[in-house]
């Protein structure tokens, strides 16, 4: 069997108008990753391997956890969504997200745009992003133990889009509620993978944390 614990990363830059200005731990994000990991410590703390994408946030949160990082893979990368907002506002008249709350509205209109295949000029496309996340956790599947990744919350979503057979408004709705650094936990067991456990924040659960619970 196969126990993968997919993570999303610490809050980041939130105010950032651009990927790579984004790509940085916030101090509540180092924090979230800290509690995090000592929730790990007192429950399970062993994993076969600990897996991050390529990006600062990822790579960051998993060593604020108290995980040395045996291997990065940039599949696990997230979809460059600033490129992809640029590109939809140029293309559809669609306004980029200026607060999160114009992102809440943004973001199921993107993905739909984004998944019908009508924009040109991005990173990649839908299909692209679709098929680099289920080659990677096909990948996954064939690793027997326990499986530590740190991602995003674009590549879970899609991960559970995948796992779950969700149509792309489901995939959305999925990006909209994951927590910075919550844990999903995902079983490959009688040659299927099944969701176990989705957005689970016990590490932020106590009254003095609530004010910890973000999404962007």
């Amino acid at each position: 069997m196969t126990e993968i614990i997919l993570v999303r990363h610490g809050q980041a830059n939130s105010h950032a108008t651009d990927e790579a200005s984004y790509d940085r731990l916030s101090d509540l994000g180092r924090e979230q990753a800290r509690w995090l990991g000592a929730h790990l410590q007192n429950t399970n703390p062993h994993f076969d391997h600990v897996i991050t994408g390529t990006l600062s946030r990822q790579a960051d949160t998993a060593r604020e956890m108290g995980y040395e990082i045996t291997r990065q893979d940039d599949r696990l990368n997230e979809l460059s969504y600033f490129a992809l907002a640029s590109a939809i506002e140029k293309q559809h008249g669609l306004i980029a997200p200026q607060s999160p709350d114009d992102y809440a509205a943004h973001l199921p209109k993107s993905m739909a745009i984004w998944a019908e295949g009508n924009v040109a000029d991005v990173p990649e496309s839908f299909d692209q992003f679709t098929n680099r996340i289920s080659d990677t956790v096909n990948e996954f599947c064939g690793v027997p133990g326990r499986i530590l990744i740190v991602t995003s919350g674009g590549v879970i979503g899609m991960i559970m889009r995948q796992t779950l057979g969700l149509e792309t408004a489901g995939l959305s709705k999925m990006m909209l509620t994951i927590y910075n650094s919550s844990f999903h936990r995902l079983l490959y067991v009688h040659d299927q993978l099944l969701v176990s456990a989705f957005n689970a924040t016990p590490h932020l659960d106590t009254p003095d944390r609530a004010h910890a619970r973000t999404y962007v």
